[in-house]
């Protein structure tokens, strides 16, 4: 999909107005914010007045709708709303006692919205981000303190920040360390962060929810790894994957049989039988760009967001 801006420009996250399933938005680096209003066809550059009147070059990270209300957050610490699909965005005050960068958000219901930090708070409002309340009662490295003679490796090097962090449907959430030496989990109602071992011999790249329930493990380097059973747990077995050396940094999961993985230098993977085999798609051999994420919509839009601007959208 040709996309109206700069080079260099690393595409983050992307959401549709669930009432209007055309209309939707795409954020980056260097501020980069687009909206469509054809399903993905074309992407025109959108601005919103209350991000630009600094000079800080905002990195969007994460977006969020539920029914006509947005979120996004970005870095430095940046809130917008919008009340209306998207119409009208204002930005948020928050609190400069926020710990870390806010890299993901979730819209949960009517002026409610789920905020996490790569420090690992997570926040929750009720009232349009007016107010927050923290879900977890202290910081990961707090937990990791108390608990690093309790035999988690790597806990010791900790450098008290998130590498990636992925939100399943029911609101439970993976988050791999910043070195990707052990990876957490957190579910509702649990007062800090788990830590667990990773049970692969190469460091984490990122970990996310199957559309079972269950876990997929991606390591540096290119392995695949899919967790057994659907809950949380530290065993995991290895896929066999051709993704010729370069790494699989994403998957997603279209439905619970159809997922797709994404990696450098144009790797695209696919399966239909829920991970337990693979295929190349060829479809973005000739496309010189990493491939960071992979997002399904639903089961009939998804995209593959890359660095340069690069956009794939999925066609069936």
């Amino acid at each position: 999909v040709y996309l109206p801006i700069d080079p260099g420009v690393v595409l983050l996250d992307i959401a549709f107005v669930p009432e209007d399933p055309n209309h939707g938005f795409l954020l980056g680096t260097r501020q980069t914010l687009l909206e469509t209003k054809d399903g993905g066809n074309t992407w025109a550059p959108r601005s919103i007045p209350s991000a630009e009147d600094e000079d800080f070059n905002y990195r969007f990270n994460s977006i969020s709708f539920k029914g006509k209300e947005g979120w996004i957050v970005g870095k430095p610490a940046i809130l917008l709303y919008t009340p209306d699909a998207g119409e009208s965005w204002e930005r948020i005050p928050l609190s400069a006692e926020l710990p870390g960068d806010m890299v993901y958000i979730k819209a949960t219901n009517e002026k409610s919205a789920e905020m996490v930090t790569d420090e690992g708070a997570i926040y929750v409002t009720s009232n349009r981000g007016y107010n927050w309340k923290a879900a977890v009662q202290e910081s990961v490295s707090a937990t990791l303190n108390r608990t690093v003679s309790s035999g988690i490796s790597g806990a010791s090097y900790y450098t008290g920040t998130f590498n990636t962090v992925n939100r399943s449907p029911d609101g439970r959430y993976v988050a791999v360390s910043s070195r990707g030496n052990f990876y957490l989990t957190w579910e509702p109602g649990q007062a800090y962060w788990q830590p667990h071992n990773r049970a692969v011999a190469r460091r984490i790249q990122n970990m996310g929810w199957r559309a079972d329930g269950g876990l997929w493990l991606l390591v540096r380097g290119g392995g695949l790894y899919l967790s057994k059973g659907t809950g949380i747990t530290e065993e995991f077995e290895e896929i066999p994957v051709q993704s010729r050396g370069f790494g699989i940094l994403d998957v997603g999961y279209r439905s619970t049989d159809e997922a797709w993985a994404a990696g450098g230098s144009g790797v695209l993977l696919r399966t239909n039988n829920g991970g337990k085999s693979w295929i190349r798609d060829k479809a973005a051999d000739n496309i010189a760009a990493n491939l960071y994420a992979v997002k399904f919509i639903d089961d009939k839009k998804g995209f593959v967001l890359g660095n340069d601007g690069v956009l794939l959208r999925y066609l069936g």
